[in-house]
C-alpha cells in the first residue's frame, strides 16, 4: 500500500513539474535589452507637518465660507488627518543590466486631495477646555520623474518577485491661488518597493507597492494674511501606492 502511494504521489509530482514546463508563458521576455509598458495605480498622499512652537494672532481660514475664525495669542497644531485615495498612470521604460538587475525610468502623473486639519483649545467662563477644528483641502497633480533599480529574484514557473529603490524628482502643476495655504511646488524624493512579475501569453503584469519619501520642505514661501500658513513650520510629502505595471 504505501509503495503504491509513493508511485501515485510521484506520478502526480511529475505530471505537475511537466505542466508547469510547459506553460511557461513568454520564456526569454526577459532577456531583451529594451522593453516598454505603461502603469496604472492607486496613491494614498499625506503630508508630515511640523507648526510653529509659539502662539499665533490672526485669522484662520476655513474650507468652507463663514468658517473663518479670529484667535489671539493662540497654540494651533495642523496635521494630514486622513489619507484620502488618488489615481496614477504613468510610462515605463526598462534598461536590462544583467540578470538580475534593471534600470528603470517611470513618468508618472499623480492625482490625489490632501485635507489639512487645524486644532485649537480655548476655555470657557466655566473652565471648561473646548476643542476647535477647521480643514483646508489642496488639490495636488504632480509629474514625477523617477529613475529605480529593478533587482528581480530567480523566475519560477510564471512568477518572479522582486524589490526596488530609487529616486527623482516631481513637481506640482496645479496651484489654487485662493487657498490660505499654498505649498512649494518642486519636491525630490526617495522611493523603494516591492512586486511580482507574472507572466502571461502576451503580456506581463506586475503589481506593486511603494513608499515614497519627499526631502524637500514644501511649506509656503510667502505667509499671506492667514494663520494656515504661519502656523506651518515645516512641511514634507509622503505617498503610499498600489501600482499595476503592463509590460
Amino acid at each position: 500500500m504505501n509503495k503504491k502511494l509513493l508511485i501515485l504521489c510521484f506520478a502526480l509530482l511529475s505530471a505537475f513539474s511537466a505542466s508547469a514546463q510547459k506553460a511557461m508563458n513568454r520564456p526569454y521576455v526577459d532577456d531583451k535589452l529594451f522593453h516598454f509598458g505603461f502603469s496604472l495605480g492607486v496613491n494614498f498622499m499625506d503630508y508630515s507637518i511640523h507648526t510653529v512652537d509659539e502662539p499665533l494672532t490672526g485669522t484662520l481660514q476655513g474650507e468652507n465660507l463663514g468658517e473663518a475664525a479670529n484667535l489671539e495669542n493662540t497654540m494651533i497644531y495642523a496635521r494630514c488627518k486622513y489619507m484620502i485615495p488618488g489615481f496614477s498612470v504613468g510610462f515605463i521604460g526598462d534598461l536590462r543590466l544583467c540578470e538580475y538587475l534593471n534600470l528603470r525610468l517611470i513618468p508618472q502623473l499623480h492625482f490625489a486631495e490632501r485635507d489639512i486639519t487645524y486644532k485649537w483649545e480655548t476655555t470657557d467662563e466655566a473652565g471648561n477646555e473646548e476643542e476647535h477644528l477647521r480643514k483646508t483641502s489642496l488639490l495636488s497633480i504632480p509629474i514625477a520623474i523617477p529613475l529605480e533599480l529593478k533587482w528581480s529574484a530567480q523566475r519560477c514557473g510564471n512568477y518572479r518577485p522582486y524589490v526596488t529603490v530609487g529616486g527623482g524628482v516631481s513637481y506640482n502643476c496645479f496651484e489654487n491661488k485662493e487657498k490660505p495655504i499654498i505649498p512649494k511646488r518642486l519636491d525630490y524624493f526617495t522611493e523603494i518597493g516591492a512586486g511580482c512579475d507574472v507572466y502571461f501569453s502576451w503580456f506581463k503584469f506586475c503589481p506593486q507597492l511603494k513608499y515614497q519619501l519627499g526631502f524637500n520642505d514644501l511649506s509656503p514661501e510667502t505667509h499671506t494674511e492667514f494663520l494656515n500658513s504661519q502656523a506651518v513650520k515645516r512641511m514634507r510629502s509622503h505617498m503610499i501606492s498600489l501600482v499595476f505595471n503592463f509590460e
